[in-house]
């Protein structure tokens, strides 16, 4: 059997309510908890004491209206579902009962036991389907609003705090929180949210004290509470030992990951934390799902806001920090906004529609996502590695390559993601044997320069990669039939942000021919640029088999 409704009788006949909850009782498909009133006003305050599932609301009552009992059930307790019962001749306001909010209306001289039954088992599931349909509404609407902060803001303070303000308000918990760990694996509470009628009880001191003297104990209202749900998925058995040592009841526990990339392992670097301190509580499945896709979101702030925090360092010492901030700010919001708005359309429509789908607009979807994904990435990507040109930080990994295997496969990538208007071809000459080289700069400086030659080819054409050798030095160049670059933006075009006057409405963050020429320089080699506005552009790369000084 389901777990009992409880249910609201509002019906000055004794001999009536005791009619209906017979008839209730009888009912094999559900169980209910059955409260009586005789008065419109007891019957509300039964309301402001009890969760009420629904409502058998008497037209006529001695104190009040059954229609004024009505709106003020639809004021303060719109999940609350409600019946109207009504005398034979009265369907009219019956019907002025429904459009004031009622789920529906019975006859009282035409009532049956199985006609109630189906009736309040039904009024009560579209309630719970409507309330259900608000609270997805409102986790969306947080979700999106949070998005939109990180989007728009790299102030991660400000973010978090929104963050535990909007759980608090959203799961109706009495504590939200973000505990952020330390490299000892120490840590402290860094945003918090609290309802008034606890906040004398978590006074930050206290709760800091069992934090760091118990590491996972949270005192609550003079008790010690147990963890109802703990999420560890993706974590090392470390991390799963830490956050199992979080014993505190009635709240949920979901840990912020950053990291996870092919080149970083998952971080365990904080908790996002909703307490129910008044009384115990059994966490939904839906609010589970709102909190993961809470933390989602916050490990994206945190990587917006630890970027932030690179850049600034590297800049002081350049004495630009104010333009830069200014310009990754603008870069970031601009160039994350068209992606994440595609992503999210394509999540929403599979999630809405993915059963009518049929297979081929599904992988479509899938491949939209994944797509871009890997555009996000490679653009955090790159403003993570020209912050690192900036610090002086960039460190060669030199290993022997095979620079014509290497360049093969770097075009057979571009040519998947290229259009039918492009042609990409390789031509070798002279001896390319015996070249080291950093593997991963290397791809960052010659997948700009080609991926540079397909976008700004927009209406297609030839692309020309040819790679000459001879005993100390290897030469690439690569020519496209593009737009080209006007001749008075060429002498900026390597600095950060810079781009072409002439690029109208083509996408790019002005970074990657900057990080084009920090891996040349890096590897002791050269760069040369020739371009004729409407006509193309070269570029030629010039790099020595064996890294000398700069590149050691």
């Amino acid at each position: 059997m389901k777990n009992p409704w409880t249910l609201l009788i509002v019906d000055d006949s004794s001999a009536d309510r005791a009619i209906y909850k017979r008839y209730l009782s009888q009912d094999p498909h559900q169980s209910y908890i059955v409260v009586e009133a005789s008065y419109g006003q007891e019957g509300l305050d039964i309301c402001k004491e009890l969760d009420v599932d629904a409502i058998l609301l008497d037209l006529l009552l001695p104190d009040m209206s059954g229609l004024q009992v009505l709106g003020f059930v639809q004021q303060h307790y719109p999940q609350i579902a409600v019946v109207m019962l009504t005398a034979h001749g009265d369907e009219q306001v019956a019907v002025r009962a429904m459009k004031a909010g009622a789920q529906d209306y019975l006859v009282k001289d035409q009532l049956k036991k199985d006609t109630l039954q189906h009736t309040t088992r039904n009024v009560i599931h579209q309630a719970q389907l409507q309330h259900q349909l608000r609270k997805n509404q409102e986790q969306q609407l947080l979700i999106s609003r949070l998005a939109f902060q990180i989007r728009q803001s790299l102030e991660l303070e400000e973010t978090l705090n929104t963050a535990v303000t909007e759980v608090r308000y959203l799961l109706e918990c009495d504590r939200a929180l973000i505990y952020q760990f330390s490299k000892d694996m120490s840590g402290t509470i860094i945003a918090e949210s609290t309802a008034k009628d606890v906040g004398s009880v978590l006074h930050q001191t206290v709760t800091d004290t069992y934090f760091q003297t118990h590491g996972a104990e949270e005192y609550c209202q003079g008790r010690k509470m147990i963890v109802a749900d703990i999420y560890t998925a993706g974590l090392d058995p470390c991390h799963v030992d830490l956050l199992e040592q979080f014993n505190v009841k009635a709240s949920l526990v979901i840990p912020i990951l950053t990291g996870g990339d092919r080149h970083t392992p998952f971080t365990l670097w904080g908790l996002l934390v909703a307490h129910q301190c008044s009384s115990e509580r059994h966490w939904r499945a839906d609010e589970i799902q709102v909190m993961d896709a809470l933390s989602i979101h916050l490990s994206i702030a945190i990587r917006h806001a630890e970027l932030l925090a690179q850049t600034q360092a590297a800049l002081d010492q350049e004495k630009a920090l104010t333009a830069f901030k200014s310009q990754i700010i603008a870069t970031v919001s601009h160039e994350y906004n068209s992606p994440l708005a595609v992503i999210q359309l394509a999540v929403e429509t599979l999630k809405e529609h993915y059963h009518s789908l049929n297979e081929a607009t599904r992988e479509q979807l899938m491949d939209v996502i994944e797509k871009k994904t890997k555009h996000l990435s490679t653009l955090v990507n790159d403003m993570l590695l020209a912050n690192q040109a900036e610090l002086s930080q960039l460190k060669l990994k030199p290993t022997a390559i095979d620079l014509k295997e290497f360049l093969s496969k770097l075009i057979e990538e571009h040519e998947l993601m290229g259009s039918d208007r492009h042609t990409l071809s390789l031509n070798v000459r002279g001896e390319i044997e015996g070249f080291v080289g950093d593997f991963g700069l290397l791809k960052q400086l010659f997948g700009n320069l080609l991926s540079n030659a397909i976008k700004y080819s927009p209406e297609g054409g030839h692309v020309r990669i040819l790679l000459r050798g001879d005993a100390t030095h290897l030469t690439c160049q690569i020519k496209d039939e593009g737009i080209g670059i006007p001749q008075e933006d060429q002498k900026r075009l390597f600095q950060p942000f810079s781009r072409a006057s002439n690029v109208r409405s083509i996408a790019g963050t002005g970074l990657g021919l900057h990080i084009v020429k920090v891996s040349t320089e890096l590897h002791g080699g050269t760069i040369h640029l020739e371009s004729q506005e409407g006509k193309g552009t070269c570029f030629s790369v010039s790099l020595p088999k064996h890294l000398n000084a700069t590149g050691a």
